[in-house]
């Protein structure tokens, strides 16, 4: 935040589309396909490498490793609006906002969470590496875009000090900000308001303007009553820009078990 608050006096245009691509990478890649419908939710497969490349992104997003960030969500689905959900808005919104996030667990707490909820997370060793990595990996990542901008072409509006510092203040610091509140406003906003095309048992919503926002995250309703499908847009104006990616990794032979609503049992939501 504070870093995000400092990036209006350094201000420049390879900075501003610097902070939007990364912001896309991140969200989209890291967080959306990587730890939300491939690693919690398995709606596709891939390579392992892919696998790997696109944890390594969600977790440049600031909001936990892989194997936090899967084991809270797969818990999110198992009590969703209920006791024991880790950020139901019934626990009140700025709770399932962003102060859930807050609290300093214990590591006893947290290898029980690991356990119970991603086992199958815990036998891949570069995940765990991953966890490890976590907070030294956003330092490197400040490191190489100050470089980029203190060496980068002065035809670019680059090759200073100051360039460095908007690189770091807009590529990480408004970056982060923005897609940790997107991805939170599915947590809150999304419980709350919207409407409904399914029948569940949580509070799920959809709601358009988190749906642009978070890169189609947003159709919350439609991915709790169909938790595996890699398409979360069900209707035609739902749209769903993670999924436009996964169907062009699919395309080229990058992405396969793909699942689709029509591979769900009718009437039955998972």
């Amino acid at each position: 935040s504070a870093l995000a608050l400092a990036a209006p006096f350094f201000f420049s245009w390879p900075a501003l589309i610097t902070c939007v691509a990364l912001a896309f990478i991140t969200g989209s890649f890291g967080v959306c396909m990587g730890y939300h419908r491939l690693l919690t939710h398995k709606s596709f497969q891939t390579y392992r490498p892919i696998r790997w490349l696109l944890a390594a992104l969600g977790g440049l997003s600031g909001e936990g490793s892989a194997l936090m960030w899967v084991a809270q969500h797969r818990k999110h689905h198992a009590f969703s609006d209920h006791e024991g959900d880790p950020h139901s808005p019934k626990d009140g919104r700025w709770w399932s906002h962003m102060l859930w996030f807050m609290p300093n667990f214990s590591r006893s707490w947290r290898d029980e969470l690991f356990e119970r909820y991603a086992p199958d997370m815990l036998k891949d060793k570069v995940i765990v590496v991953l966890h490890y990595l976590f907070l030294p990996s956003h330092f490197l990542c400040a490191g190489v875009l100050y470089l980029f901008g203190y060496f980068g072409p002065e035809s670019w509006g680059l090759g200073s000090n100051w360039a460095g510092w908007s690189m770091i203040l807009w590529g990480l610091g408004v970056r982060m900000v923005y897609v940790l509140h997107a991805t939170w406003f599915v947590n809150s906003a999304t419980h709350l308001w919207g409407y409904r095309n399914y029948e569940t048992t949580d509070n799920s919503r959809n709601l358009w303007w988190v749906g642009l926002l978070a890169f189609g995250e947003g159709w919350h309703n439609n991915h709790h009553a169909y938790q595996r499908v890699a398409r979360q847009g069900h209707r035609w104006w739902e749209i769903d820009v993670t999924y436009w990616a996964i169907w062009m990794m699919e395309k080229v032979g990058l992405a396969w078990n793909v699942i689709r609503v029509k591979d769900i049992p009718k009437g039955i939501a998972h």
